[in-house]
């Protein structure tokens, strides 16, 4: 008698796999580091992402990183990145199934981005500019997943200071407890936004967990006690989050959190968002102008920056010159440059898969 096997699929390995593909460096059982695409065009190119025209990031020595890769407590729409969610039916998004130490992780990521830039030098790069993105000086805890889910994230920030490494902690607020004890505040702190409030959080957010929308409010109400700069990043959404009604809305969070700065950027019709929305949702840089524009006025933020390239524009309550957590050449960044921007350069290179 012949015994069938059946053959048991290993979620975890499965989305891994994926991510391997799509060229994630992953480190130990939950982290990971990819190359932006403004790294490639930093070394290659010698143009910067707006985060260096903004706050003087520069694009090459920057890590782009996640400790949290396959955990999110948000299934959101407009995400373009992989999610556990898009490619196997169940998945425990409640939180990593183990606990890496922030030193191995810190360490690894450093060697990860290392590896990330080895291959430039046979394409007739400058040694000194090598040499430069060999020696990371800034880290965006962010890339995919909710990072806060890890829960020695404090740990691992004081980590990349003690290297004389900044630290860009991006999150979707569910987790103010975690953020409220942590052992050391990131560089800069990002409140990511899609809605502003809990209908729209609902839909468009796509909680994977019950009371996000009240974590996320708590995590609000507790941002003006922090004392590093703090950034709210509306990610515009046309046909969705751009008209009067979300204007008051959002203008509703900035009185409540009274952040620093408000990014904000447009967003990109890549990825797996394709599936799920349309190429008219992604609106041009003069609707998100406009948008800020009108944001401004109703908050009193100043409009005191933006991106053509990235469709992103920068409110702040502060004169110029902004806090600057680097040092990177802003010289291309003119504000009426009309050249490639970040969706032409995705598609036209491939730099991220829309499948």
């Amino acid at each position: 008698m012949r015994v069938r096997l059946q053959v048991v699929k290993d979620p975890y390995k499965e989305i891994n796999d994926k991510l391997r593909a799509q060229k994630y460096h992953l480190i130990g059982s939950h982290s990971a580091v990819k190359k932006c695409l403004w790294t490639h065009k930093a070394v290659y190119e010698g143009k910067f992402c707006y985060k260096g025209k903004f706050y003087g990031i520069e694009s090459h020595r920057c890590i782009q990183s996640s400790v949290s890769t396959q955990w999110c407590w948000n299934a959101c729409i407009h995400c373009w990145r992989l999610r556990p969610t898009d490619i196997v039916d169940e998945w425990d998004e409640k939180g990593l199934i183990s606990i890496d130490d922030p030193r191995f992780i810190v360490e690894m990521s450093i060697i990860e981005h290392r590896r990330t830039i080895s291959g430039y030098k046979a394409l007739g790069v400058p040694e000194d500019v090598i040499k430069e993105a060999m020696d990371p000086k800034h880290v965006a805890i962010s890339l995919t997943g909710e990072n806060t889910l890890y829960p020695r994230l404090g740990e691992l920030i004081k980590e990349y200071h003690r290297r004389g490494i900044t630290t860009f902690l991006v999150t979707r607020a569910v987790r103010p407890d975690i953020l409220a004890n942590l052992d050391e505040e990131p560089s800069q702190l990002y409140i990511s936004l899609e809605t502003y409030d809990e209908e729209g959080y609902e839909f468009f957010t796509a909680p994977l967990v019950a009371n996000a929308w009240r974590l996320t409010m708590e995590t609000i109400e507790m941002l003006p006690s922090f004392t590093c700069p703090t950034v709210y990043r509306i990610t515009a959404v046309k046909g969705w989050n751009m008209d009067e009604k979300a204007l008051k809305g959002f203008a509703r969070l900035v009185e409540i959190g009274m952040p620093t700065f408000i990014e904000v950027k447009a967003y990109m019709h890549v990825g797996t968002s394709v599936t799920r929305l349309t190429r008219d949702n992604m609106p041009t840089h003069e609707e998100v102008l406009r948008f800020a524009e009108d944001l401004a006025k109703e908050t009193g933020y100043k409009l005191v920056s933006h991106s053509r390239p990235s469709r992103v524009a920068l409110l702040s309550k502060l004169d110029k010159p902004l806090i600057r957590h680097g040092n990177a050449k802003i010289s291309w960044w003119d504000p009426d440059y009309e050249g490639e921007d970040e969706y032409e350069h995705q598609n036209i290179y491939g730099i991220i898969a829309t499948k």
